[in-house]
């Protein structure tokens, strides 16, 4: 868990910015004996829906797992790039996402929708400019050997509570096997997303 002046540090912003966020609720956190905490999972997730820039030290765990070797391209060869992916409802899109993946097949694949599910009912994982990331609340329950990342087409834009209102039509699903891996993950997403010919 995070104070506020590491926040501060990590967001590039002043403890004055941060306690404003707090006081409009626009930021997660948590009150502790009267102390603010945040949960580095939640704020990479809400900068990124945000498109605030994230200083590297959030990655900083101090072990020796190998992050930065990690390439998106590596990523989703592994876990598939498919076309036309159909829903109605953001249920049925995710259904279909969690069918077409490439993944082990000792992942229960309901277990994996349900999981999505729950992380989507905590707030949409959909960034923006039609956008969306959406990935387990902890990475670490689906003991997987190596992270993947898939990217959908929708047959159909559809809504997913998008903080800018528009519609989804591109959804890059995360599954990794640690919360440092993810965060890696979601980060250089976020970067190769900001990017203006992309």
């Amino acid at each position: 868990m995070l104070g506020v002046k590491d926040v501060a540090r990590l967001l590039c912003v002043s403890e004055k910015t941060i306690y404003r966020w707090i006081s409009k609720n626009d930021i997660p956190v948590y009150k502790l004996n009267e102390i603010y905490r945040f949960n580095k999972l939640e704020l990479m997730e809400w900068a990124t829906s945000k498109k605030l820039n994230v200083s590297y030290e959030i990655f900083d765990y101090n072990n020796n797992e190998p992050v930065n070797r990690i390439s998106i391209s590596d990523l989703v060869s592994a876990g598939g790039i498919y076309y036309h992916v159909s829903g109605k409802t953001k249920e049925n899109v995710l259904r279909s996402i969690v069918n077409l993946m490439n993944i082990p097949d000792d992942i229960d694949r309901d277990y994996l929708f349900n999981s999505l599910m729950a992380r989507e009912n905590l707030g949409s994982t959909a960034i923006g400019e039609g956008v969306a990331i959406p990935h387990v609340r902890n990475p670490i329950v689906l003991h997987i050997n190596r992270p993947v990342v898939s990217i959908c087409f929708l047959d159909e834009p559809m809504d997913f509570n998008a903080l800018d209102g528009k519609p989804v039509d591109t959804v890059f699903t995360i599954l990794s096997n640690s919360i440092k891996v993810h965060l890696s993950i979601l980060s250089k997403i976020s970067f190769i997303l900001h990017q203006e010919n992309i």
